[in-house]
């Protein structure tokens, strides 16, 4: 139902108090003044600035000496008809006993005339005398056609002012509309002035701009960290089948593939070796699908007061929602589950979490797709491996002879080396079991070894580096073994 059918339906339904929760007060106005005009309804509007006055006129002479919002009550409470009153801002004032008492009185008479009382506030808090009586009503965020339609003539109002350039096909409005999901009418505008004003331009290459002015708009005092991702699937070298799976996928939640069938991704998770690269995909799959970046830190969510932890995960949680679509970033969760999976000494906070965790991967409609990181598979719940929980499960081993060329000539350019001016192929022999942030690593050693002599980055270098660092393969043998041994038949290989 729309929000009209929605206040409409409270209204004849008979519920005397209706509170509207919002900072959107222009709109929720429109919406209480269209629901009136339906029902032919009187309608009384009261601020502290005019008093009470004719809801349905815009200059309407205020009843006099109502505007202290005790004395508007009392008004209010001489009514003998039917009618509808919406006041503003009335809440802060209920600290005053009187006031809160002619709230009440009001209410009762109201019930008995068939009278309707609509509270519009900011503030998200109730005394509980009144709260008891009160039908929360929220206001919904705009739809997919009502966003295209605000982001069209937002463009067309600011043209008037000044000729701006657009340059938009039909996948692109997609992908923008997309991205201002989450967003009220009043933000989506503002955003859209923002992307336009200094170049006088609306294109694709304002998603960053859009994206920007979401987070900004939508963090808050969220535990969700917010994470810039340059980097680009061509920057990892190996993991060919998990890019392929990705590149499958990008476009998964385009409204073509919604008609097609399918269902947007869920998310992975990725298991294997520390420094394989597990954390550099989750940047770049936000890069390949335009979607924003938020990093999780699950142990961050732990708090001392009974209660709190749980909150500030369904916190999190509902800001990765308002964001959405949005990739959101689990970092070594296994770190955060851990003691779900035995015994927990935290008065059972850890099951609470997880369970709360779980509930929410399984019901949660938005866009949000989950990359999960984790290096020591024994500490992680069961549970969060079963099927249907993610999408896929992939295992990243330490990169192959093919993947660790790929990954030197990467580090190399990003240093302003050329990479055909080294031995790749005698570096990438030499670096058999070392991962990619080892690699990476040992470039670094070998420019401040070269740095400090006065000479140039070499391969001889490189391979010096690499000869006087072992790396966590030779170090952790057994253990990368044994978690080898357990992927077989319960992973997909990142790589082939």
């Amino acid at each position: 139902m729309s929000d009209n059918e929605r206040l409409r339906e409270l209204i004849v339904a008979g519920h005397p108090l209706v509170w509207i929760n919002t900072a959107e007060e222009a709109d929720a106005l429109h919406l209480v003044r269209d629901c009136a005009l339906e029902l032919s309804a009187t309608l009384w509007k009261w601020s502290i600035n005019s008093g009470v006055c004719d809801g349905l006129l815009a200059d309407a002479r205020p009843v006099e000496k109502t505007e202290h919002p005790a004395a508007a009550l009392y008004w209010l409470t001489t009514q003998i008809n039917p009618c509808m009153a919406v006041m503003l801002d009335l809440p802060p004032h209920l600290r005053d006993d009187r006031t809160q008492r002619l709230l009440r009185d009001l209410i009762e008479h109201f019930q008995r005339i068939g009278g309707r009382l609509l509270l519009i506030d900011y503030a998200d808090q109730l005394p509980p005398a009144i709260n008891a009586q009160a039908v929360r009503f929220e206001l919904s965020l705009p739809d997919a056609e009502e966003l295209e339609e605000i982001l069209r003539s937002s463009l067309r109002a600011i043209n008037e002012k000044r000729r701006i350039q657009v340059d938009l096909g039909r996948q692109d409005v997609e992908v923008i509309v997309q991205n201002l999901r989450g967003l009220n009418r009043r933000q989506v505008g503002r955003i859209i002035a923002d992307a336009v004003a200094e170049d006088r331009r609306f294109d694709i290459n304002d998603l960053n701009v859009i994206i920007s002015g979401k987070r900004k708009s939508l963090e808050g005092g969220g535990l969700l960290e917010h994470v810039e991702a340059p980097v680009s699937l061509d920057e990892i070298g190996g993991m060919r089948r998990l890019k392929r799976w990705l590149k499958d996928r990008e476009k998964a939640t385009s409204k073509s593939a919604l008609e097609f069938g399918l269902q947007p991704p869920r998310g992975i998770l990725m298991l294997g070796v520390q420094g394989a690269g597990k954390s550099l995909a989750a940047k770049a799959v936000a890069t390949a699908w335009r979607w924003p970046l938020l990093r999780m830190d699950v142990g961050r969510m732990y708090d001392r007061y009974i209660g709190e932890s749980e909150n500030r995960l369904r916190e999190s949680l509902r800001q990765a929602q308002r964001m959405a679509p949005v990739i959101l970033w689990i970092d070594e969760i296994e770190k955060g589950f851990a003691s779900a999976a035995s015994q927990s000494t935290d008065g059972g906070v850890s099951r609470r979490m997880f369970g709360e965790m779980l509930t929410w991967m399984q019901e949660h409609k938005e866009p949000v797709f989950i990359i999960a990181t984790a290096n020591d598979i024994e500490a992680l719940p069961p549970e969060l491996l079963r099927k249907g929980r993610f999408d896929e499960i992939f295992f990243v081993d330490l990169p192959v002879l093919e993947a660790r060329g790929q990954i030197f000539s990467v580090h190399l350019r990003k240093r302003q080396r050329d990479p055909a001016r080294f031995d790749v192929a005698k570096l990438a022999e030499a670096s058999q079991g070392f991962s990619g942030a080892e690699i990476e690593q040992a470039i670094i050693s070998a420019l401040h070894t070269a740095f400090a002599a006065g000479a140039e980055l070499s391969t001889e270098g490189i391979l010096q580096e690499l000869k006087n660092s072992p790396p966590l393969s030779v170090t952790m043998a057994e253990r990368m073994a044994a978690l080898r041994q357990w992927s077989q038949g319960r992973c997909v290989p990142a790589d082939e």
